[in-house]
């Protein structure tokens, strides 16, 4: 008897995913729709996902793209580009510095240059290996929204209280924990990390979390232009979130659906937002 073929519809309330140019999805949307664009672009090194281009016309690409991102962005948005280094002939290109001047151009306010430091990735012979990408966080204007509360880490010393003074023996911390600073470790999904997928390049979901929470509120909406396998769509859904995104592989549009579908059964397997980076000198690498 033949077996049957389990197909999974790729629909949800409050996701929106098309396999699709990002431009060509933009372009029906409101201005001013989405509360956080954040996304991780191609670098132009030549992945399986991209067609490597001169430098040059990249920029001129990225800059159409970015143009519609913020057309779509609200007054009180974010817009978090995520992005590493383009090689060429053995050269660095930080892609934040390359970038920037178009930004820049739009008028939007840099607020942080976010260094996410992971510590596995290629070993370098010629030059010190990278370890670390950056996060461009604008705004359009000085009233946006910025939650500090949901994203605390433990303090360093949480009992710690004032010794003297008028608030001698007070707690000289936030009992919630401190602010996060703008250095963040979080481990790249390599072949061993619960969420890998068949992409090469994916976004942790703990990394977009931290954003989600921190620049948008329940009932907002979150776009991703290169979604990937949907890594931006689970942290907004997660924390409820309305979540937009497209890419152009069909591919990894099927994986995020199934991502979707396996976080509203329970069964989607991601890396805890606050569990510490594993230390292979502490008893069970430090997570129990």
């Amino acid at each position: 008897m033949r077996q049957a073929t389990l197909l999974t519809l790729q629909t949800d309330r409050q996701a929106h995913i098309a396999c699709q140019d990002n431009l060509a999805f933009m372009r029906p949307l409101a201005s001013g729709c989405m509360q956080l664009v954040v996304t991780s672009p191609p670098y132009n090194i030549g992945k399986s996902y991209e067609r490597r281009r001169r430098l040059r016309h990249y920029v001129e690409q990225q800059a159409q793209v970015i143009s519609e991102c913020v057309r779509l962005l609200s007054p009180r948005g974010s817009l978090c580009w995520q992005v590493g280094n383009h090689v060429e002939a053995g050269e660095i290109f930080p892609l934040d510095m390359v970038l920037y001047p178009i930004f820049q151009e739009h008028g939007l306010h840099l607020r942080n240059r976010i260094v996410w430091h992971f510590e596995h990735g290629l070993h370098c012979t010629n030059r010190l290996s990278g370890r670390y990408e950056t996060i461009l966080w604008f705004t359009k204007t000085d009233d946006h929204v910025f939650n500090l509360d949901p994203i605390r880490v433990p303090s360093k010393y949480p009992g710690k209280k004032y010794f003297k003074g008028p608030k001698a023996g007070q707690l000289s911390c936030n009992p919630l924990g401190k602010n996060p600073g703008d250095v963040w470790v979080f481990p790249n999904v390599k072949n061993n990390h619960v969420e890998k997928t068949s992409h090469p390049c994916q976004f942790p979901v703990e990394l977009v979390e931290r954003l989600v929470l921190s620049l948008t509120e329940p009932g907002d909406s979150v776009f991703d232009p290169y979604m990937g396998v949907g890594s931006s769509i689970v942290a907004a859904l997660r924390h409820d979130r309305v979540g937009y995104g497209c890419d152009v592989v069909q591919e990894y549009v099927d994986i995020a659906w199934d991502r979707v579908h396996q976080l509203r059964a329970g069964t989607l397997r991601t890396r805890p937002m606050h569990r510490p980076v594993y230390d292979p000198s502490l008893p069970y690498g430090g997570h129990r």
